[in-house]
């Protein structure tokens, strides 16, 4: 579920932000592949639960919450075709986008303590499940 708002509040918001840089990527860009990366991830936690799942939840919703931390108090420059971002206010999406990511992150990180690792060797059944 963190991951789906994350995912909504970035294709609100990626036709405002398409404008910050005419050449290259584009900010909206940006925000559309979070979405479609958090989408298919939220949606790969739900099908499958595996770890490798979570720890792809994880990764995702960390990775978007540093990014928007950084952008709100640190002023990045462009990087190649990636455009500058800094953005030094808080409003309602970014906050709200800001608390989903860092709950995708947490939950994730507690799934992934409390999910029992599979064994590698073929035909063999973990401990957990006998």
């Amino acid at each position: 579920m963190s991951l789906t708002v994350d995912a909504v509040v970035h294709l609100r918001l990626a036709s405002g932000y398409q404008q910050s840089a005419s050449s290259g990527i584009g900010a909206g860009n940006l925000f559309r592949i979070e979405a479609v990366v958090a989408l298919a991830v939220a949606g790969w936690v739900l099908w499958r639960g595996s770890r490798a799942a979570l720890g792809a939840s994880f990764v995702v919703g960390l990775s978007a919450f540093v990014a928007v931390v950084l952008y709100r108090y640190v002023d990045v420059p462009g990087l190649g075709p990636l455009p500058a971002m800094y953005e030094p206010v808080w409003f309602f999406e970014k906050s709200l986008s800001a608390v989903f990511e860092a709950l995708a992150a947490v939950a994730a990180a507690g799934a992934l303590a409390v999910v029992p690792r599979m064994e590698s060797r073929p035909g063999k059944v973990p401990a957990a499940t006998r």
